[in-house]
């Protein structure tokens, strides 16, 4: 069977090749009446491109690579297939690599290590500095994803993790909780966005945080948030304990509030919970789990996007892309 070419779908939606391209790597530049006209003829050719010659054409490897530090997580495992997506639609395969946030893995990262040669890199690193991102021997275009030392250095896409985690407080606030707690601070303390913005709102509140209620976590568990609950619970021992818990990621929060069920504390009329990442398993938990939701899709089209500028323009300063948020309420905050 011969395969149609894309002069075929051109004449047959009566536009140029050029359109035809535009449409196939869904710009915005084209008029919907256009759209439809080139995409009908798309379908009824059942045009395929030949993803190989047109990449060959471009001068492009045809691979980027998505590095991120555990794919067992249910958000790096969402952020993939959206980038996936994006990718694809720009004629892309992915190389999905994970770091298990090994900080000589994420070395080998910025020195380019990898079995082929790729057109990007987009990155969440969790150990590397700055300074060794800045310094990277690799001229490989990267985008940076994430939390961490990425202001200024690389283009870097993310959420205002400061601005979600007040709101996360708010919302505490809001349903009338006064005694405040996190889980998931950095190991030195709450030196992190989420942190911050979780002091930040305690105090717009007119709030204090009681000693011991600013638990560090070692990684990103269910485990870790329960360990940490259970040791904020038993130094608190018969005193007053939090009513309102912000937890860094959802995977913590559900931890902790199976500990907190152990123990009979109950979620959320003795201590309501807000999580941060909106994984699947926090929508069937008991309790359903509050949570802030990050806009993955919109981190994973921007993040395609800025290599996809950094392959075909002059680069100029590092930019500082923000994807959106918002608060999904449910029965953990009552």
């Amino acid at each position: 069977m011969v395969r149609a070419t894309l002069r075929e779908v051109a004449e047959r939606a009566g536009v140029s090749i050029k359109t035809v391209t535009n449409v196939m790597h869904q710009r915005p530049n084209v008029r919907a009446s256009t759209r439809e006209r080139v995409q009908a003829a798309i379908d009824e050719l059942d045009y395929h491109p030949n993803l190989s010659a047109r990449n060959l054409a471009l001068g492009r490897a045809g691979t980027i690579a998505l590095v991120v530090p555990q794919l067992d997580m249910p958000y790096f495992a969402s952020l993939a297939m959206h980038v996936l997506d994006v990718a694809d639609s720009r004629g892309w395969f992915v190389l999905i690599v994970q770091t298990r946030g090994d900080v000589a893995a994420e070395r080998r990262i910025l020195s380019g290590a990898f079995p082929q040669r790729l057109d990007g890199v987009i990155f969440d690193p969790l150990h590397v500095s700055a300074d060794e991102i800045r310094d990277r021997s690799d001229t490989t275009p990267l985008v940076l994803i994430g939390e961490g030392p990425h202001r200024g250095i690389a283009d870097h896409v993310g959420i205002d993790n400061t601005a979600a985690s007040r709101v996360a407080v708010d919302h505490l606030a809001e349903t009338g909780r006064t005694r405040l707690a996190m889980i998931g601070a950095s190991q030195e303390g709450p030196s992190t966005d989420r942190g911050d913005g979780f002091l930040d709102g305690v105090r717009a509140h007119g709030l204090s945080v009681s000693p011991g209620w600013v638990r560090p976590v070692r990684s990103n568990t269910g485990e870790q948030g329960a360990a940490a609950m259970a040791a904020l619970l038993d130094d608190a021992g018969a005193g007053q304990l939090p009513d309102g818990l912000f937890c860094a990621t959802d995977w913590l929060a559900l931890g902790a509030i199976r500990e907190l069920t152990t123990r009979g504390i109950r979620v959320p009329e003795d201590i309501a919970v807000v999580g941060f990442d909106d994984i699947p398993y926090g929508r069937v938990s008991t309790p359903t789990l509050t949570t802030i939701a990050s806009a993955r899709d919109e981190i994973a089209r921007a993040a395609v996007e800025s290599l996809e500028r950094q392959q075909t323009t002059t680069v100029g300063p590092p930019r500082e892309i923000q994807a959106g948020f918002q608060l999904v309420v449910r029965e953990s905050t009552g």
